[in-house]
């Protein structure tokens, strides 16, 4: 028969080891742009399929960015100029994901499912503004924003070794500088007030 402190002694130790395994793990949920460039990159061995992939994912961060902004834009916008704007660019971007999404599917390519981080800090970055600095921020995001996303588009739609990836980067310019043009126009309005 076993000593009674040998037994709690030795459940002790159990009960720690179980708590010390656990308790070193990160309990950090994964940034979702993360885990699609790892996915991508053990399914792909080719440097220009892995360019198309991180096109793709960029893309989609781009997108899911511009349209939660857009949303804010819509419910903190104090003027109907920032209003619109965030209304067309949470619509046009969503459809834009859609897009991309199907086209991401037919190439086997993953794609993050949320806001990055960084995205996310962005956000938070813009919700603390209100009235007309929030317009000022909110439009002069979207025109720099705009800005990066036309040039990538420019390259991937001149560079991209995938025929489809390239004819739909060329097809989504004339959105994007549309939406440049509104978020400059827009951007103007905000300075005079």
């Amino acid at each position: 028969m076993k000593n009674p402190q040998s037994k709690v002694l030795q459940a002790t130790l159990i009960i720690a080891t179980i708590f010390g395994t656990s308790s070193c793990k990160d309990n950090t949920p994964a940034d979702t742009k993360e885990v699609a460039e790892e996915k991508n990159e053990q399914k792909f061995d080719t440097i220009n399929t892995e360019n198309n992939a991180q096109f793709l994912v960029e893309v989609a961060e781009i997108n899911r960015e511009v349209m939660s902004f857009g949303q804010l834009a819509q419910q903190k916008g104090s003027t109907r100029h920032v209003k619109e704007l965030g209304k067309m660019m949470e619509e046009e971007h969503t459809q834009l994901l859609v897009d991309l999404t199907a086209l991401a599917k037919t190439k086997s390519i993953s794609l993050p499912t949320s806001q990055t981080e960084s995205s996310q800090e962005a956000y938070r970055e813009l919700n603390e503004k209100s009235g007309n600095d929030f317009g000022k921020e909110y439009s002069g995001r979207m025109v720099m924003g705009h800005k990066k996303a036309i040039s990538l588009f420019e390259k991937a739609s001149t560079d991209s070794t995938d025929p489809e990836i390239k004819a739909w980067a060329s097809a989504t310019l004339p959105t994007l500088r549309k939406h440049l043009d509104q978020s400059i126009l827009c951007q103007k309005q905000c300075e005079k007030i």
